[in-house]
């Protein structure tokens, strides 16, 4: 009852205004909190990483890595945070996020605003140690080695974190979806594979894909990823499609999230499932609002899943929420694991 006052109140304000105060509420401990959310079923390890649970945050939320330790209590099985970008950058102008309540979506232009790789670096270093925690990387706006950007940032910040996100998927960055090209994407992701293979401690490194993609491009990413040792693949960032939509917002420029987008991003993961035949572990993200949905995206083909627009209409409830009833889903349907039902019915999607 507490958490559905406070989105009340929320949706009250300009939605930029409202994702800054629950932030504050979060680090102000506000914001009840079930604490981790696990079972044997739900327990499973994706690319190296244990998690409690399948259940994780898509970057964008916490950009900035300020409320790491709130979000460690919320019920996730992982967080990812960011995008970090090697040099602090404002972002496009606002207005740049919108709700479209009717569509139980949103859209946003952001275009990577954050406060740059060094304080977001200190923030990591004072992370929970028993959470799962992994950075969305950015290139800045202005760069004139947006590849290089990606490495820089995680050679500045890797020794906090679990897992790193190479993110060419934003549709906000001018040019940046062109790095999702074969040949551009194949030396960017050698770039940051070398620069994480030197480190101390290697980490797994994932790629975020969009959902605005052909089936030879979605092919020529397969190959990419399997060439470079890619160690997951996330499917999808928003996308730039408007179909079907009701709201008044629903022209404006940016990137679409939310509910509209859960069929197209679970066809794209379906296909890649489909070309990588599990050689590569895939990350399930878009549309997703209940256990149900994180389910279709696991029987899909994910390893796992992330949502983050849900959140606006839900709350934070949500990841505990979706944690339990996924694992009632995988109870009725006889799977012992998570793992053992991957894929199961990836065919309905193709």
């Amino acid at each position: 009852m507490i958490e559905r006052l406070g989105l009340t109140a929320l949706h009250r304000l300009d939605p930029e205004t409202a994702h800054g105060l629950s932030i504050k509420a979060l680090k102000a401990g506000l914001v009840p909190l079930p604490g981790p959310v696990t079972s044997t079923r739900l327990r499973t390890r994706v690319a190296g990483l244990d998690l409690p649970n399948p259940v994780g945050l898509a970057a964008g939320f916490d950009k900035n890595a300020e409320a790491l330790a709130p979000l460690a209590r919320a019920g996730f099985g992982f967080i990812e945070v960011g995008a970090a970008t090697p040099r602090p950058q404002p972002g496009n102008p606002r207005p740049r996020l919108f709700r479209l309540t009717e569509d139980r979506a949103a859209i946003n232009r952001f275009g990577f605003n954050n406060q740059g790789m060094e304080a977001i670096a200190v923030r990591l270093a004072k992370r929970p140690r028993d959470a799962v925690i992994g950075l969305n990387l950015g290139a800045n706006k202005d760069s004139s080695d947006r590849p290089g950007d990606f490495a820089r940032v995680l050679a500045h910040c890797a020794a906090h974190l679990d897992f790193a996100t190479v993110n060419v998927s934003s549709p906000n960055t001018e040019k940046l979806r062109d790095l999702q090209g074969r040949a551009a994407l194949t030396a960017l992701l050698s770039g940051v594979i070398e620069t994480r293979d030197a480190l101390a401690r290697p980490i797994p490194v994932f790629l975020k894909i969009a959902p605005d993609l052909s089936k030879d491009e979605i092919a020529d990413i397969a190959a990419v990823a399997r060439d470079t040792g890619v160690d997951a693949v996330i499917a999808t960032n928003t996308t730039l499609s408007r179909e079907g939509l009701h709201s008044a917002h629903k022209d404006e420029a940016g990137g679409l999230s939310g509910a509209p987008l859960f069929d197209k991003s679970t066809r794209v993961l379906a296909r890649l499932s489909a070309l990588t035949d599990g050689a590569i572990p895939l990350i399930g993200v878009g549309g997703i609002s209940n256990a149900e949905q994180a389910y279709a995206k696991i029987r899909a083909g994910a390893s796992a899943v992330q949502f983050y627009t849900a959140m606006v209409y839900g709350g934070l409830a949500l990841a505990a929420e979706i944690a339990r009833g996924l694992d009632a889903l995988l109870a009725r349907d006889g799977f012992a694991s998570v793992a053992e039902a991957v894929g199961t019915r990836r065919e309905d999607w193709l």
